[in-house]
């Protein structure tokens, strides 16, 4: 290897957590990439591949230390990227182009608009129109200011009324506003449901994963904005760094080959070899296995490995090796998988 190192964004709060967040922690290990300091705030070392250097920071940061080439890669929910990506934007005219390059599949949250429920409207486009007859200032409140201008911004537009509110503002809650008409936003810590049901804006953009809290206050979901999880991100100028693109490449087939095993095991077992066909029909009429199934094949015995979804309501565990048990397999033994990569090309392009 040379000295080069790939610089990763490792975001502080619940991620850092071992029992919460979807185990981060866990996760990195399956993967191959052992992990000390990063649940004791830091500094994050990789204690088993030297040339990976842990970046402890914020994810709130993450999208401009990517931009300047401060990080190379960075863990972070696909919201805080969204945010700082449009304030780079609205602020400052600045374009820049983060890709989301993998999934994690964990960290999941809905970013919806909220609203009282004072009057009934058909969706958002209709609150915001009924709204502007009324007012030429609209606030809203948010912990995401700018992804709330411009979801505002784009309903506004689809209704027709942008022209009339171009102009905005982006402020802390309850500070003396800037501007007389267009969109305030009010930058929240908190609490944006208390905010809106006492008046305190017309409308905000909330997080929340069950929606329990947002129908506590009584208020109404209006709109989704969108759906976020926890990625990775990365900026497409790393192809230009032939071995640091490489390093990527191989962060990302592995952390693949971690959440591809989620919920998975390898069933492994016998078959006498007067029974293997009616074992081959089984699993060939369950799609149990790809291309053709594993086996080592004996005098007497064929062992067969197969991988199962431990989630699935359609194919249950426990019926496949029953189902298996009666067709004649012996010896069903079931073994936790940490990692399941099927080829190189589920990161085709990076």
């Amino acid at each position: 290897m040379s000295d080069t190192v790939l610089k990763i964004g490792m975001p502080a709060g619940s991620l850092a957590d071992p029992n919460r967040g979807g185990n981060l922690i866990r996760l990195l290990e399956q993967a191959g990439f052992k992990i000390a300091g990063y649940e004791t705030g830091g500094p994050s070392r990789f204690t088993t591949v030297n040339y990976l250097y842990g970046w402890d920071g914020r994810p709130q940061e993450f999208a401009t230390q990517l931009a300047i080439g401060e990080l190379d890669v960075a863990i972070a929910g696909d919201d805080w990227i969204r945010e700082r990506v449009l304030e780079l934007r609205y602020e400052y005219g600045k374009e820049v182009e983060i890709r989301r390059v993998l999934s994690l599949k964990r960290g999941s949250v809905r970013l919806v608009g909220i609203i009282r429920p004072d009057k009934e409207y058909d969706d958002v486009r209709a609150f915001l129109t009924d709204l502007a007859e009324r007012k030429p200032l609209i606030t809203a409140v948010a912990e995401m200011p700018y992804l709330a201008l411009d979801w505002i911004q784009g309903r506004l537009k689809d209704a027709g009324l942008l022209d009339r509110f171009q102009r905005f503002s982006v402020q802390k809650y309850s500070t003396p506003p800037k501007i007389d008409s267009g969109v305030l936003i009010f930058e929240t810590w908190g609490k944006t449901e208390a905010k809106v049901r006492n008046h305190g804006a017309d409308l905000g953009l909330e997080i929340t994963q069950s929606g329990s809290a947002i129908r506590n206050y009584g208020l109404r979901i209006i709109d989704e904005v969108m759906v976020s999880g926890t990625s990775i991100w990365a900026n497409p100028r790393i192809r230009e760094q032939p071995e640091k693109y490489e390093l990527l490449r191989m962060f990302l087939l592995n952390l693949y080959g971690a959440t591809n095993a989620e919920n998975k095991v390898l069933l492994l077992f016998n078959v006498p070899v007067s029974r293997a066909a009616a074992v081959e029909k089984f699993l060939a009429d369950n799609n149990l296995y790809a291309d053709e199934p594993s086996r080592i094949s004996g005098q007497g015995y064929t062992e067969y490995s197969i991988e199962v979804d431990t989630a699935s309501v359609k194919l249950p565990l426990a019926w496949v090796r029953f189902q298996l048990a009666q067709l004649g397999a012996r010896g069903i033994d079931t073994v936790p998988l940490t990692s399941s990569i099927p080829d190189a090309g589920v990161i085709e392009g990076w």
